[in-house]
């Protein structure tokens, strides 16, 4: 029962988190530890701590974490409290990816009308100002103090635009020239 309890509560974190992982932490919190007291707020802070610290999405990883400590504190063995973590991810991960499923049949669907394709092209540009609106927001003076960061990013964006160097080895290199700089 506590599995099915366990699955229906990340699925409709799943379903109506909008925002990411950060999005996912007070829906996760309301439900896990002030609606069923699976766990206590001292031990979600926790969970939360080592979620940003392991790779991946941190609202998955929280999920997969919960989901593991709740059956253990249910009292079961260790094979049924990975079972609960598999529960949790799939919960939380599953409403996603029915959507994006939903969305790709729509689009192989529709993907010739020209009434879709001038809606997809309308699209372009609002994306492109979000992202450069997000863009804005992170070069404020919060997180690039000084002036050695902002030519740590010209030499980065330069060298992106107009060479063919890897990406991963670029950022290797910009951290690697942060780190000696700072």
């Amino acid at each position: 029962m506590i599995f099915l309890e366990l699955f229906y509560n990340f699925f409709i974190i799943g379903l109506f988190t909008i925002g990411g992982g950060y999005a996912m932490l007070p829906l996760i919190q309301a439900k896990v530890v002030t609606e069923h007291a699976w766990i206590t707020d001292s031990m979600f802070t926790d969970i939360v701590a080592i979620s940003q610290m392991t790779p991946g999405p941190i609202g998955i990883n929280s999920a997969t974490y919960i989901g593991y400590s709740v059956i253990k504190a249910a009292g079961y063995n260790d094979f049924l409290c990975v079972c609960g973590s598999f529960t949790t991810t799939i919960a939380v991960v599953l409403p996603s990816f029915l959507i994006v499923l939903y969305l790709c049949r729509i689009y192989e669907r529709f993907s010739q009308s020209t009434v879709f394709t001038g809606f997809m092209s309308g699209l372009r540009p609002a994306v492109a100002g979000l992202i450069g609106a997000a863009a804005i927001l992170m070069i404020s003076s919060d997180n690039f103090p000084d002036w050695r960061s902002w030519i740590i990013f010209a030499v980065a964006f330069v060298t992106a635009m107009w060479t063919r160097l890897n990406p991963i080895l670029l950022l290797i290199l910009a951290g690697a020239a942060g780190y000696f700089i700072y």
